[in-house]
């Protein structure tokens, strides 16, 4: 179990953590005291001063929260070559496509004499 000192707005607090995450918790205390130098709490109660630190950094967290998630990047449409069609299909489709369309002329006529 390792020990570390922290120096937040002028003042030192002792605080016991994992072996190996001691120069991490180093780290986020210069975070908290540059918020706390940032909300001019230094020289206020030590429990003052956290909270405005605390409020400032709960207040960034929000914002980086409620921010809309960007929006991923689509690839460019690649084109994508379509198989020939086969003759003999190609001869049935335009059968039924004029079946098709003889079908839409009765219906239209029907409804027009209706």
């Amino acid at each position: 179990m390792g020990n570390v000192t922290l120096g937040i707005g002028g003042r030192e607090f002792m605080l016991a953590c994992a072996d190996g995450e001691e120069a991490h918790i180093l780290r986020l205390a210069r975070l908290i005291d540059s918020k706390a130098s940032a909300s001019g709490a230094v020289g206020q109660t030590e429990t003052r001063m956290l909270l405005f630190a605390a409020l400032m950094m709960a207040d960034e967290l929000h914002e980086l929260r409620s921010r809309p998630e960007p929006q991923p990047q689509l690839p460019m449409e690649v084109p994508v070559e379509v198989p020939a069609i086969p003759p003999q299909f190609a001869e049935r489709l335009v059968r039924i496509a004029a079946r098709v369309e003889n079908l839409a002329d009765l219906l239209e006529t029907d409804a027009a004499n209706a």
